[in-house]
């Protein structure tokens, strides 16, 4: 967990990215420049991890029907989000390039902290991203999202297979290391390998979350919602586990 002192220079730094924010706005004419606070791209603000879910999921069956909201994404909005950021949801996911999240959710621009790695495996960045997203801005809920065909858990099981791990490089390594639980706890069981392991995995990747010093406190506490879920390539579905 992060010091405080680290804390307190942290929360600093970005208090100075924003003022030089807003001093680059100074002049430009935009009316959203002279306001101070920074309202969300489309809705009210949630006020709970059970309303941030709602959200995500009404904006996902708009995206299956492809009926997404018209996202204010212009230059107005830009001004407005570079003052500050109040996103509702931090979510976890793959750096799968067909898992576009913000797409996935019908979000817009400072709605979400999206923090992504191959098949959603764990490192201190990650972790740091996420406590990050949940400490610092606030955001009610936490998402770990799989998807379907993932490749990062493919790769995985192909190289437990062969006995072997994928390549001689210290980082894909890492990644059959840290995938290669979801893998074995699967092992055997009835229905398609790859997908019993992306849900193990989801399921895994939030047990670990779970002992986070900042994360589990405020899932305790009733601040704090943790979720799995599952995307669907061939439909754009997310389903919760």
């Amino acid at each position: 967990m992060t010091n405080p002192s680290r804390r307190q220079a942290l929360t600093a730094g970005l208090a100075a990215l924003g003022a030089g924010a807003l001093a680059g706005c100074a002049g430009t004419g935009l009316e959203p420049c002279s306001g101070t606070q920074v309202p969300p791209t489309t809705e009210t603000p949630v006020a709970d991890g059970k309303q941030a879910l709602e959200r995500l999921m009404a904006g996902n069956a708009r995206f299956v029907a492809a009926q997404d909201q018209d996202l204010d994404e212009g230059i107005a909005r830009r001004v407005v989000v570079s003052k500050g950021q109040h996103p509702f949801a931090t979510i976890l996911g793959c750096v799968d390039s067909r898992v576009p999240i913000e797409l996935v959710f019908d979000q817009g621009l400072g709605d979400l902290v999206v923090v992504r790695s191959a098949g959603g495996a764990l490192d201190q960045s990650v972790t740091g991203s996420i406590e990050f997203g949940i400490a610092e801005l606030h955001t009610p809920l936490l998402m770990v999202l799989g998807h379907q065909r993932c490749g990062a858990l493919d790769a995985t099981i192909k190289a437990l297979d062969a006995d072997q791990r994928t390549s001689h490089t210290k980082g894909l390594d890492y990644l059959v290391d840290t995938l290669a639980p979801a893998v074995r706890q699967v092992a055997g069981k009835p229905g398609d390998r790859l997908t019993n392991a992306v849900q193990a995995n989801v399921a895994l990747t939030l047990t670990k979350l779970r002992q986070s010093p900042v994360i589990g406190p405020l899932e305790k506490s009733g601040k704090l919602t943790l979720i799995g879920a599952y995307y669907e390539l061939d439909t754009g579905k997310v389903t919760l586990h």
